[in-house]
């Protein structure tokens, strides 16, 4: 008997259309004669099923289902690929945990622990994991020019603790920007992060794990054609991706066995990307954690899944079936 999955899409930030093409690269990624599949679209309380005949229908949040020819569908198993809240924070997981529907990615803590990027980094850095320098704003708080320049420096990156595909993050080189950039990443989330800005090559490192098995894929080196990599960086081809990275062996296996240990920290499920970089004398310093990181065809995750000889359908079922069997225990 075939499982019903709901790939769900959407969210509640600006991400909603990256969130969007990640849900239709998924869709095309999953074994279609292994699975029933379904992209479920939330915005806010308006949850809707894409049906095969163009229409939509309403989902029932008190069981995660929909009608469809007087029949009542009820899903096995949720492919999370909501890009923000709520589907990389932590609240759409303790849902699902709630009616016992297993999903593809981290549990509550790790979610929101991850999507919360100044927390998430600091808690890493206790276990030895190299960060740069930063300051935290919530909404209400304010910083000086002064103490911007004096404690974090020139130029800077001022960005929104929560939320991700650069929105609302500024390359900062002049004291009269600190201000402006502040106000805009404060637009996108009520925590807002001041941090120091780091030369180096960016690298990006995916990995999953199942019961019998951990996975660390080739990595990505980045190169921008922009002042960093921003949105048009990431969706409109304004960078270079490089798979595998043009980096030595031992610094590769160093980013490689990192990627690894962060995971297990964590108690990472399903796909995680960290974002790393890299500074002179090979300092290796962690950027962030994602999650739910893209998966349209281009994005980093099937770039490297291609790199590492490995069939992306066969990877979408080992992190299905592993959360399915998990559950059935």
């Amino acid at each position: 008997m075939k499982r019903t999955i709901a790939i769900v899409g959407g969210g509640d930030t600006s991400e909603y259309h990256v969130s969007l093409r990640s849900a239709q690269g998924i869709y095309s990624f999953i074994d279609k004669e292994k699975y029933t599949l379904y992209i479920v679209q939330m915005h806010g309380l308006d949850w809707h099923v894409l049906l095969p005949d163009g229409t939509a229908a309403p989902v029932d949040r008190n069981d995660f289902s929909f009608m469809l020819d007087g029949k009542k569908i009820v899903f096995d198993f949720a492919y999370i690929t909501i890009h923000g809240t709520p589907g990389e924070d932590g609240r759409l997981q303790g849902y699902f945990d709630m009616l016992h529907i297993p999903y593809s990615c981290c549990g509550v803590l790790a979610a929101s622990l991850t999507y919360d990027k100044f927390a998430c980094n600091q808690f890493l850095k206790a276990f030895g994991v190299r960060i740069a320098e930063s300051l935290l704003l919530r909404k209400g708080q304010t910083v000086s020019d002064e103490d911007v320049i004096e404690k974090i420096g020139l130029p800077c990156f001022i960005k929104p603790s929560l939320g991700g595909s650069s929105f609302g993050v500024s390359k900062v080189k002049k004291r009269e920007q600190i201000q402006p950039a502040i106000a805009k990443a404060f637009e996108e989330a009520r925590e807002v992060v001041v941090e120091a800005f780091m030369e180096g090559t960016e690298l990006t490192c995916g990995c999953y794990k199942t019961k019998d098995k951990s996975i660390v894929f080739p990595i990505t080196e980045v190169v921008t054609h922009n002042e960093y990599f921003d949105y048009e960086a990431k969706y409109n081809g304004e960078s270079d991706e490089i798979t595998p990275a043009r980096i030595p062996d031992g610094l590769r296996d160093r980013v490689q066995k990192l990627t690894s240990a962060i995971y297990d920290i964590l108690g990472a499920q399903g796909i995680i990307r960290v974002d790393y970089i890299v500074t002179e004398g090979e300092k290796i310093n962690l950027l962030e954690v994602n999650t739910t990181p893209g998966m349209t065809p281009t994005s980093f995750i099937p770039q490297q899944v291609r790199a590492a000889g490995l069939d992306i359908k066969d990877v979408m079922t080992d992190i299905i079936e592993n959360q399915l069997m998990t559950t059935d225990l």
